[in-house]
């Protein structure tokens, strides 16, 4: 197994555990000792996601113009689920590149809408079942600044780009970016897709899947920047399954709820060994340090301020006031977002609890500090 899944096996296992460490909060005021492990920050953790999630969504809204906002996903087809399983980090990189330069060149083209847009991509790889499925979903601006930066233009009609075209353009991109990786062996063949090393086999896998409509698939746009952030709060800092769907585990069985998309988007119980859901669920552990957010066009990083601050003086907008911007520590961020106030008392109710002992995580040796 990749060391990537074991470690993000361990980390789930130990999150808020002895295993990790913690620290001891006494009250002054009535004596009361409260033990709070640490969280294991793993980004697969369905624990460790919640702070950091409103943490980038309240940078994000910080970049909202007012204009619609488009629901762009993007679909590889089930052919290619055991090749992308076996090569994640060069498949998904292609994914990305492939996507930015569909959306970027027809925005572009001045028949579709002749303006520079900005989007963010965002990387799932799992279906509702916890079976592989790489999409990448997209934020897309209903519109952009035009040549030279002097216009903006809007999409019309509350229209973003033909999706046939999208699609077209895209399969013709991602083959020609796979069948390079290839040329450059950068590939590799284990298992189940060991056939694909022959030119013969390859040669019939490209061919059917240049006969596939690949799917893709522009949602409305969103309800104003209030639909766009709750978007945001619900497919960035997303893992393959969350606490909430999980029914029960029993027998070394466990149930989980899942949507059945091909039966009306019917609620059902789906029962699997404690093995296989385990299995799925590291078929979605992403390769270290690969980066599943990326921001382009007029929200690309190297660009973003200078390019919003015009489309804000074109929109007769204004932006955030640096001035008002203050930093925050967790707990101040916590307690604003969700209420709890991890300063206050569970008994006395008392706002007086402070760290009396820090407790080392097991790997450590050492006494605890004081």
């Amino acid at each position: 197994m990749p060391v990537n899944r074991l470690r993000a096996m361990r980390a789930i296992e130990t999150c808020r555990t002895a295993d990790q460490g913690g620290h001891v909060n006494e009250c002054d005021h009535c004596g009361t000792k409260v033990v709070s492990y640490n969280s294991c920050r793993n980004r697969h953790c369905p624990k460790c996601q919640f702070l950091k999630k409103e943490q980038w969504i309240e940078a994000r809204e910080k970049d909202l113009l007012p204009i619609p906002y488009f629901h762009v996903v993007f679909t590889l087809p089930d052919l290619l689920n055991p090749l992308v399983l076996r090569n994640q980090e060069v498949l998904y990189g292609i994914l990305f590149k492939s996507v930015s330069e569909t959306l970027s060149e027809l925005a572009e083209t001045r028949i579709h809408l002749g303006a520079d847009i900005g989007f963010i991509s965002i990387l799932h790889t799992w279906g509702q079942n916890l079976m592989d499925h790489p999409h990448l979903h997209n934020i897309v601006t209903g519109g952009g600044l035009a040549k030279g930066g002097r216009k903006w233009k809007s999409c019309k009609n509350d229209f973003f780009l033909p999706v046939k075209v999208m699609s077209k353009l895209f399969r013709g991109k991602f083959l020609a970016y796979l069948n390079k990786l290839r040329a450059e062996n950068k590939l590799v063949y284990p298992g189940v897709v060991s056939h694909l090393a022959q030119p013969a086999a390859w040669g019939a896998l490209i061919s059917d899947l240049f006969k596939k409509q690949w799917v893709v698939y522009c949602k409305p746009p969103f309800d104003g920047t209030k639909g766009v952030l709750e978007y945001l709060g619900r497919y960035t800092h997303r893992i393959a399954i969350s606490n909430h769907r999980l029914v029960r585990t029993e027998s070394d069985e466990v149930s989980f709820r899942w949507r059945d998309y091909a039966d009306n988007n019917k609620s059902k119980i789906m029962t699997v060994d404690a093995d296989e859901f385990i299995r799925r669920f590291l078929l979605h552990v992403l390769p270290d340090r690969f980066v599943k957010i990326r921001h382009y066009g007029l929200l690309g990083n190297r660009c973003r301020r200078k390019k919003l601050n015009q489309c804000r003086e074109l929109l007769s907008c204004t932006g955030h006031n640096k001035a008002e911007q203050k930093t925050e520590t967790w707990q101040e961020t916590l307690f604003r977002i969700a209420g709890i106030d991890v300063a206050k008392c569970p008994v006395c109710g008392e706002r007086s609890m402070r760290a009396t002992e820090i407790m080392r995580p097991a790997r450590c040796k050492g006494p605890p500090r004081i």
